[in-house]
């Protein structure tokens, strides 16, 4: 049999050219989800849909549509005009560098102290790889990957892992999901088994919001048409949420951005 190819490197882009990139491909900047949609979800979200809430308690805290709005044109960068109703919006490629700065010293201080660390998504078909490549950073680091109890069962479908991550699947399927239902059945799973929770979980959507909301370090992605995560971050509850496009049409314009993450958490 003939030797296996190695791997090719990912290239660490500096600050100034992954932001370029990032507006490139878009995953920062003009992006594709349009302002009717971020609206809508703001105004959902403060309407008390909850399933926008991502599973966290919002309470009463964020009733007002432009609460949301002032908190995600600061934290994620879309256009912070109410009047701005319809057609283009934004995420600030520079919010997202600085929130990729402050992941990657959470995911060094797990690197250091060998910590478990949960890696799962909700949204595999643009950020599953972005979330391997870093749990296997971490393991090669000296980190233990939290394996998942067998036997979950969410939503009606299994929680299963893939490659590290924790996915949703049915119908041999893996699903896009905002629940915070799989998230939940991992960490009782845990529990039952006499196991111990994550000293970290690294995530998305409802997967990340369930965690924070339990009390467990987390940090994660978040679309600009997803509010509830960066409302606790503004909260204290989450660590940190990352703004981007959380599903650009190829998967691998990601990579420069999690070679900067690595890099910048001494991973590489």
């Amino acid at each position: 049999m003939g030797r296996m190819p190695k791997p090719i490197e990912q290239p660490v882009p500096s600050r100034a050219e992954l932001v370029d990139h990032l507006v490139r491909t878009r995953i920062a900047g003009q992006v594709a989800t349009p302002r009717e949609n971020n609206l809508s979800h703001y105004r959902k979200l403060a309407n008390g849909d909850r399933h926008y809430w991502f599973g966290l308690e919002l309470g009463d805290r964020w009733t007002d549509e432009q609460d949301v709005l002032a908190v995600m044109a600061e934290r994620c960068g879309v256009v912070d005009d109410a009047a701005h109703r319809y057609g283009q919006d934004t995420i600030d490629p520079e919010l997202t560098v600085d929130a990729l700065d402050r992941m990657a010293a959470r995911l060094r201080k797990a690197a250091l102290d060998r910590q478990g660390v949960l890696l799962a998504t909700g949204h595999p078909g643009g950020l599953l790889d972005v979330h391997r490549a870093t749990a296997g950073a971490l393991r090669a680091a000296g980190c233990e990957i939290v394996v998942i109890p067998s036997g979950l069962v969410a939503d009606e479908g299994a929680v299963w892992q893939v490659a590290d991550v924790a996915v949703l699947e049915r119908g041999a399927t893996l699903w896009h999901t905002h629940s915070p239902e799989p998230m939940a059945a991992i960490l009782d799973g845990l529990a039952a088994a006499g196991r111990p929770q994550p000293d970290l979980v690294v995530a998305d959507h409802g997967w990340a919001g369930c965690a924070a909301q339990r009390g467990l370090d987390a940090v994660g992605y978040a679309d600009c048409n997803d509010p509830a995560l960066f409302l606790a971050e503004a909260e204290g509850t989450l660590q940190v949420a990352v703004p981007l496009d959380d599903h650009v049409r190829d998967p691998r314009a990601y990579d420069p951005m999690v070679a900067y993450l690595l890099s910048a958490a001494d991973l590489l």
